[in-house]
């Protein structure tokens, strides 16, 4: 299973919210792999699940791949119960 983490530039947002993508999982007990891009290289790359802040991620909605709506980056229980299910 792999879960992208997606921002407009694929830079420092997307990093961080990596890192506590990686926390989210880890507290969860599941080794899942994790990488960072931005949103035009996302479109073209497969994942199981692809996750990001809201404005961004809608833009690779296309009814067919997972998407996670993260409101906030930093909130790791938010990110912990928004992917749980879907794991």
């Amino acid at each position: 299973m792999k879960i992208l983490v997606v921002c407009g530039n694929g830079l420092g947002s997307s990093f961080i919210m990596e890192l506590n993508v990686k926390k989210a999982l880890l507290e969860l007990g599941k080794e899942v792999e994790v990488a960072h891009t931005d949103l035009a290289s996302a479109m073209a790359e497969k994942a199981d699940i692809y996750i990001g802040a809201g404005d961004i991620i809608d833009q690779l909605d296309n009814g067919a791949r997972n998407i996670v709506r993260i409101v906030n980056m930093m909130n790791v229980s938010e990110i912990k119960s928004k992917l749980d299910p879907l794991l």
